[in-house]
């Protein structure tokens, strides 16, 4: 019993001593990378100022126990190698975080000794090594040795590596002298050997996407590149062997042998590469997988050899020789799952250089052969002087069925192609001729036709039909012969004249022409395709017209159909540049009449511009002003007039994104003339209204023949010069002005005959007497017109002139009493007679004026005496006695 129990208790003992050294060592594993947080960032900072003349940034360093257990790992986040002059600004590295491992045994070392680090690890980052024009390269950071002080220490560590990794990062190289550009993405390589050997055998795994650029043309976009290579490595004399190892561009088969060897500043390369079979398979693995199809559903015979060698010295002034040879004879190729086979394939094409001199670089295509079914290609050409004025020499004839492209190759297409293509050119150039428009220099022979071609796809309205074209090279230009299209009912035919081609096309200069375009019925919406409600919910960018086109078109159409509008026999020339279209003497009949035009419609800048002069002649008022937006806005009433007019507009505005006019931003003039107009008031609510609010007027019986009206539009506001009407005997004056978006404001003077006021104003004008009556015939009404054309309000001041007129009126009429009343007192005093009988009287002293007054005081007496006699007598008789 004795002894069961201590067993017991050394077991609990032994338990409770491991438990407590597991936890020891787990808070020292948690603890430990506290406790040397600080020695870190002063070693990550001593190895930086004393071997980097750079500006070196990072977020934070921090240290694990756990990542590699047993080694050590220091991490450091958010990484820039920045340089300073001559690439002042230019990010040589950065990447998400730098790691690297070390023994746990060298964290005890001091600040100031050296720290033996293990592996190195960087991802999610970037390289930049740049060349400038002055063949300068950014990647010389490190600082000189006689530049430090000799008793310091350069480095706090030493690379005694046995792994690396590079995870999803990314390569440029970028040569601004030769405007070159290599660009590696999504690299991810690791790398194992024992570094701490001066010769050793490392194993590596590589996958990356290589793209080239050359003066801004793009030769390889994110070919898919992979290398799985034993490397061996001599580091005492720089020197790299390939040994086993497997590579693949895209999915064809690559395999190396060979070295590089660093020798003082240059590389000496002496590689050998082939494929491991000869399979014509491997021709179309060289294709990107998506393009290639299912290689593994193939037929194939004959051969594809792809070989190549590397060897010399690659300098500042040379390159390595190399000859690179791609060949086939009388090969095919069939996929399973399709009809057709491509055979009779020939190639026999190299790119060399023979003596290290980058200008005598050249690509051979000596013969490049295939037939599909009874249509046979071939073609052959050379490009010399590759680096320095590149001279082309090509040749092509042949016969292709397009729609057995689909049939043969698994070409991803939308919709079928259909159509014969037969070819039959050489041409001869150099680009320094292109450069300095030397285009005598170019010699170009042969034809290009294309007939019974079809395209129907989502972004065509109707399937396109190229019914024939044919195309011929000369030396300055290519004749367009002949262009004959159909789509829906729209017929197109087009001839002409391409100048400047080579220009444009390799030396982004513009491209000229001078077209002739002639059409039956030419329907724009056969040409524009539905957008479906998904395309319509997405943004859109304005349509811009190219700046490289500068041609002229001479158009000529016997129908041409927009939206509701029918067009006959339109022609003009216009005229396409500077991101601009004009339009010069372009004509056409339409609304019953005629209409011609100049003007220009500009995209160039931020918002699209258009200037237009329009002249309409006889054509239709109510057609034209209700089936154009832009006139109905400008003349809103227009629609309630029949008949036609002659009239001359000039506007200019911005356009919308939809390249409709932006109507607030139009500005301009109208003035029209009126042929034989008639009047349908049932249209115009406007019109309507005022015949309800003004009692005289019938708005059906007014005459608007030989009217002329001055419009003028601008800031959204169209405002109208004083328009003079007639009704019947009432003279009318309309002015005022009103939005595009339908407000109005308009005065309207009548000139009323007062008859039309009622009888109560013509009675008491009947009383008047005839001199009076004849001054007043006609009396002034405003009204004012408000609201909008859908929904007007009118108001008149016709109450108050009318009440004015018949106060004027009373009072005239009792001035007139007035006046008759003094007549009738002048007369029953006899002051006329006395004034008379004064003139004849003799009496010398008095005058005339005294003698009328004294005659008019006894009348005023004699009056009032009657009135009062018996009185006055009475008084006189008392008097007398």
């Amino acid at each position: 019993m004795n002894t069961e129990k201590n067993k017991k208790s050394i077991g609990k003992r032994i338990l409770k001593w491991g438990v407590s050294i597991l936890l020891i060592i787990l808070i020292a594993l948690v603890s430990i990378p506290f406790l040397f947080k600080d020695k870190i960032v002063q070693m990550v900072t001593n190895t930086i100022n004393n071997n980097i003349n750079a500006t070196v940034t990072f977020k934070e360093t921090d240290l694990s126990l756990f990542t590699n257990f047993p080694l050590a790992s220091i991490t450091v986040s958010d990484i820039a190698v920045t340089n300073k002059a001559p690439f002042l600004g230019d990010t040589l590295y950065s990447a998400k975080q730098l790691n690297f491992s070390m023994k746990i045994t060298e964290l005890l070392k001091k600040a100031d000794e050296v720290i033996e680090l293990k592996s190195i690890a960087t991802n999610d980052g970037q390289v930049n090594i740049i060349f400038n024009k002055e063949n300068v390269g950014n990647y010389d950071i490190a600082i000189a040795k006689d530049e430090t002080n000799s008793t310091a220490t350069n480095s706090s560590f030493s690379f005694d590596i046995q792994e690396y990794e590079l995870k999803n990062m990314k390569f440029v190289y970028l040569d601004r002298s030769s405007n070159m550009k290599v660009t590696v993405n999504d690299i991810n390589h690791t790398g194992k050997g024992n570094f701490a050997q001066d010769v050793l055998d490392l194993d590596t795994k590589s996958t990356a996407n290589l793209s080239f650029d050359m003066d801004s043309v793009n030769y390889l976009n994110n070919v898919a590149i992979s290398l799985d290579a034993v490397l061996g490595i001599d580091l005492k004399n720089s020197k790299y062997t390939f040994k086993d190892n497997t590579g693949f561009i895209n999915q064809l088969p690559l395999e190396f042998d060979g070295f590089i060897q660093l020798v003082d500043e240059n590389q000496l390369y002496d590689i050998n590469f082939k494929t491991p079979t000869s399979e014509f398979k491997n021709l179309l693995a060289l294709l990107p997988a998506q393009y290639s199809g299912n290689l593994n559903a193939i037929k194939t015979e004959g051969n594809f050899d792809l070989k190549g060698s590397v060897n010399g010295i690659l300098s500042t002034e040379r390159i390595p020789a190399f000859d690179i040879t791609f060949s086939s004879k009388n090969a095919m190729f069939k996929y399973d799952d399709l009809p057709k086979a491509v055979r009779n394939i020939t190639i026999d094409a190299k790119i060399i250089n023979k003596t290290g001199n980058t200008d005598d670089t050249y690509v051979n295509v000596e013969k490049l052969n295939f037939k599909i079914d009874e249509d046979a290609f071939t073609a052959n050409g050379n490009i010399a002087n590759l680096t320095t004025n590149p001279k082309v020499n090509l040749a092509a004839k042949g016969n292709i069925n397009l729609a057995n492209i689909s049939k043969a190759y698994p070409v991803k297409l939308e919709q079928e192609l259909a159509g014969i293509l037969k070819a039959d050119v050489t041409t001869s150039f150099d680009m320094e001729a292109i450069e300095k428009g030397n285009y005598q220099n170019i010699k170009n022979t042969g034809t290009i036709s294309l007939n019974d071609f079809k395209y129907d796809g989502k972004d065509v309205a109707n399937p396109f039909y190229i019914t024939k074209t044919a195309i011929t090279f000369n030396t300055n230009t290519i004749k367009l012969n002949e262009f004959d299209a159909k789509t829906g009912s729209s017929d197109l035919a087009i001839d002409g004249n391409l100048n400047n081609f080579y220009g444009f096309l390799f030396n982004d200069e513009v491209l000229k022409g001078n077209f002739n375009l002639n059409s039956n019925t030419f329907k724009i919406a056969d040409f524009l395709a539905e957008s479906s409600n998904e395309e319509q919910t997405t943004t859109t960018s304005a349509l811009k017209i190219p700046a490289f086109l500068d041609c002229t078109f001479n158009a000529d159409a016997k129908k041409v159909v927009y939206d509701n509008i029918n067009l006959s026999n339109v022609s003009g020339v216009i005229f396409v540049k500077d991101e601009a279209v004009n339009l010069k003497n372009l004509k056409s009949d339409v609304f019953g009449g005629k209409i011609g035009f100049d003007g220009n419609v500009s995209t160039k800048g931020n918002t699209s511009t258009f200037a237009l002069d329009l002249k309409l002649d006889k054509i239709n008022i109510t057609e034209s002003f209700s089936a154009l937006d832009m006139l109905k806005a400008i003349a809103p009433i227009a629609n309630t007039i029949g008949g036609n007019i002659n009239s001359t507009i000039n506007l200019s505005g911005n356009l919308n994104e939809d390249m409709t006019p932006n109507l607030k931003t139009i500005t301009g003039e109208l003035f029209g003339k009126l042929l034989d107009p008639k009047l349908n008031t049932s249209n115009s609510k406007v019109l309507s209204l005022l015949g309800n609010k003004v009692s005289f007027l019938d708005p059906n019986q007014l005459s608007l023949d030989g009217i002329n009206a001055f419009l003028s539009f601008d800031n959204g506001i169209v405002n109208i010069k004083p328009i003079p009407l007639k009704y019947k005997d009432v003279g009318i004056e309309i002015s005022g002005n009103h939005s595009f978006d339908n407000v109005m404001n308009y005065d309207v003077v009548f000139d009323v005959p007062v008859k039309y006021l009622g009888t109560e104003v013509t009675n008491l004008i009947a009383k008047l007497n005839p001199k009076d009556a004849a001054e007043i015939k006609n009396i002034p009404v405003k009204a004012n017109l408000t609201g909008s054309f859908t929904s007007p309000n009118i108001s008149t001041n016709i109450k108050d002139v009318t009440a004015s007129l018949v106060q004027n009126l009373v009072e005239r009429q009792k001035q007139n009493l007035l006046n008759k009343g003094k007549d009738k007192i002048t007369d029953l005093l006899g002051l006329d007679k006395d004034k008379k009988d004064s003139t004849n009287t003799a009496t010398p002293p008095q005058t005339n004026k005294e003698v009328t007054k004294e005659a008019a005081k006894d009348k005023i007496k004699g009056v009032l005496g009657g009135l009062f006699g018996n009185k006055k007598k009475d008084s006189v008789k008392k008097e007398n006695q």
